[in-house]
């Protein structure tokens, strides 16, 4: 089955959608820490809400990392609460593919959500990405996949990217705070060390399109001549 790349940092595997990296509870555990953010999270679900009306998938796979603080406190499970009650009616199951993130978040489960350390979908296994797994075609998240771009003024802008392979597939962060990984110059992920990502496309989730910025050789070679 083909994994099909959507607009919205989604990704499409027959009734499947999959997210990733949503990092729920990210402006709280920064509040915390003396960092007041805007919070996000009627963007975030809003923006989810749409991609489900759209796509009808059965199934919403979030692959890893749906929630951000290592040390649980109530109002991030406030946000998860809401998260779910919004979401879940939408599709027919939820299942969690635990990232590195997603601790002390067991009790998700009394709300019907599954959970799993990976998941079998397509001819695909689904991983977060924080540590190898064994099998022969991936899809993960973990990365937050971003390349830097510049103009001729010097002007710089980072944008999220999917990395697409036969191999390998890298989804960009749902999380509109994560700004990404510039995966041109440093790589996270022990998939991305372990699998060769030179022919991999980078498409660029801009609105309503899929920009495709070529192979992933050939873009980090013309932007070291920019």
């Amino acid at each position: 089955m083909k994994p099909v790349p959507l607009p919205g940092k989604a990704l499409r595997l027959g009734r499947n959608l999959i997210i990733a990296d949503l990092h729920l509870g990210y402006e709280a555990s920064m509040a915390r820490e003396g960092a007041y953010l805007p919070s996000t999270l009627r963007i975030t679900v809003a923006s989810l809400k749409r991609l489900i009306e759209r796509e009808k998938p059965k199934r919403l796979i979030i692959d890893g990392d749906l929630k951000h603080s290592f040390v649980p406190f109530r109002r991030e499970k406030a946000e998860l609460e809401l998260f779910l009650s919004e979401v879940s009616p939408l599709v027919d199951e939820v299942v969690l593919v635990r990232g590195n993130h997603d601790v002390g978040i067991l009790w998700i489960r009394e709300e019907g959500v599954e959970i799993a350390h990976e998941l079998e979908a397509g001819g695909w296994k689904i991983v977060h990405g924080h540590r190898l797994a064994e099998g022969d075609r991936f899809i993960i998240g973990h990365e937050h996949p971003a390349v830097r771009l510049r103009d001729e003024v010097g002007a710089v802008v980072k944008v999220p990217v999917f990395l697409m392979s036969e191999k390998l597939v890298v989804l960009p962060a749902f999380s509109p705070w994560a700004y990404g990984n510039d995966v041109l110059r440093e790589i996270v992920s022990p998939f991305l060390r372990y699998y060769d990502i030179s022919n991999s496309r980078v498409l660029v989730p801009v609105e309503d399109e899929l920009l495709d910025f070529g192979e992933f050789k050939q873009l980090r070679e013309v932007l070291r001549r920019i």
